[in-house]
């Protein structure tokens, strides 16, 4: 029998922000969760679509030519090659879908890059 992940549990473990962690895997995709606050940096990802699905909080994202924000139940797809910024002025709680070959920062790199161990 698969088991189950219990979201809120799998976030009680770390408090470090914008480090994506991976709690499953759906074929050639992770299921990740991630703590936000504050800004992160203008990227894209060249090959992958990301999904963010708000839990707890209020997240927002730029992009160059608008902003989205969304409340906890709502998600987002990012489509390959779109520039975006994610934010979150308090502590938001995200699930996010993505393939397996997702970095965090995209096509921006450097220090905040994070690979779930």
């Amino acid at each position: 029998m698969p088991p189950k992940v219990n979201l809120a549990e799998k976030l009680s473990l770390f408090s470090e922000h914008f480090q994506p962690r991976v709690v499953g895997e759906v074929g050639d995709m992770h299921v990740k969760v991630v703590k936000l606050q504050g800004e992160f940096v203008w990227h894209h990802h060249e090959l992958e679509d990301e999904m963010f699905l708000v839990l707890k909080g209020r997240f927002h994202i730029r992009f160059r030519d608008g902003e989205r924000s969304l409340d906890p139940g709502e998600f987002i797809i990012v489509p390959r090659g779109v520039e975006h910024c994610p934010y979150a002025e308090e502590e938001v709680h995200v699930m996010l879908l993505e393939p397996k070959t997702t970095v965090n920062t995209g096509s921006a790199g450097g220090e905040r890059t994070y690979v779930d161990s």
